[in-house]
């Protein structure tokens, strides 16, 4: 089923998310909204995906993370043809480490 990025109940939450200060407040909320083994699901996506943006190869990822092969590759998917949303963020985390080297 594909998700209607204009529904209003998910357009509140991405209002909700938006309005997090810090990483204790993301803790908190997502906590409150997640499982706990959703939230290391999520993780492990994102960890997937900054290694295969360094160039790691599946298996040493699926050895790391233990994600599937099936899982990977879909993120691999969305890494290069998705929304952009992880490209995204995996620049404007490089730009925050550089520009914290520079200090």
């Amino acid at each position: 089923m594909k998700i209607d990025k204009h529904n209003k109940d998910i357009s509140i939450l991405f209002k909700a998310i938006l309005n997090l200060k810090n990483k204790n407040e993301c803790w908190r909320f997502l906590r409150d909204l997640l499982t706990e083994a959703e939230i290391r699901e999520f993780a492990n996506r994102w960890k997937v995906a900054r290694m295969l943006d360094k160039k790691i190869s599946y298996e040493q990822i699926e050895r790391e993370t233990g994600m599937s092969s099936t899982t990977i590759a879909r993120v691999n998917k969305w890494l290069t043809k998705g929304k952009g949303g992880y490209k995204l963020m995996l620049k404007r985390l490089k730009m925050k480490q550089s520009n914290a080297l520079m200090i």
